[in-house]
C-alpha cells in the first residue's frame, strides 16, 4: 500500500473503523514504513488526549434556548411571495399592459402598402442593396476634393507665371 492511500485510512485504523482486510493491509505497511508508523502513533497520541477530555453535558435549558431561538427566526418565504401584489407592482403592470395596448392599437393606423409601392420597392432593390457599399465605402473618402471650373483657370495662370 502507498503511503497516500495510507493517509485515507489512518484515522479509520487507530478509531478501529477498517475492514479485516485493509486492517491487515495497514499493519503489513505499517511494518516497513517507518514514517506511516510515526504518522499513525501521533493520531493515537491525539485520541488518548481528547479521550481524557471530560465530557461537557449541556444545560437542561439547552434544549428550550435552541427552540426558542429557532422560532424567533423569521420563516423563510416561498417564492411565491414575490409574486403578492403590492400597490407599486400593481400600478407598474397596469402602465405596462396600458402601454402596450396603446402601441398595438397605434401600428393598426398606419396606411398599409399598396401593389404599386411593392412593384416600386422591387424594382428599386439592387440599388437598396447596394446602397451601403456606396454610402460608407472608404476609398472615396481617400480623395482630393473636386477642383472647381474658376479655380482650375486661376491655378493654370498662376503656374504659367
Amino acid at each position: 500500500m502507498s503511503c497516500s492511500r495510507m493517509e485515507k485510512k489512518i484515522l479509520g485504523f487507530v478509531d478501529g473503523r477498517l475492514k479485516e482486510g485493509e486492517r491487515l493491509e495497514m499493519e503489513k505497511h505499517l511494518l516497513a514504513c517507518a514514517a506511516c508508523q510515526l504518522r499513525v502513533n501521533e493520531f493515537r497520541a491525539v485520541s488518548v488526549l481528547l479521550d481524557e477530555l471530560p465530557m461537557i453535558e449541556p444545560s437542561a435549558a439547552f434544549d428550550v434556548r435552541v427552540n426558542a431561538r429557532v422560532a424567533a427566526e423569521p420563516a423563510k418565504q416561498s417564492w411565491w411571495a414575490w409574486f403578492t401584489p403590492s400597490p407599486r407592482v400593481a400600478f407598474a403592470a397596469s402602465m405596462l399592459l396600458l402601454a402596450t395596448v396603446w402601441i398595438g392599437s397605434r401600428t393598426g393606423t398606419e396606411n398599409p402598402l399598396t401593389a404599386g409601392d411593392i412593384d416600386n420597392i422591387d424594382q428599386n432593390m439592387s440599388v437598396l442593396e447596394n446602397y451601403d457599399v456606396i454610402s460608407d465605402f472608404a476609398p472615396l473618402s481617400e480623395l482630393p476634393p473636386p477642383v472647381q471650373a474658376d479655380e482650375a483657370g486661376d491655378t493654370n495662370q498662376n503656374q504659367q507665371m
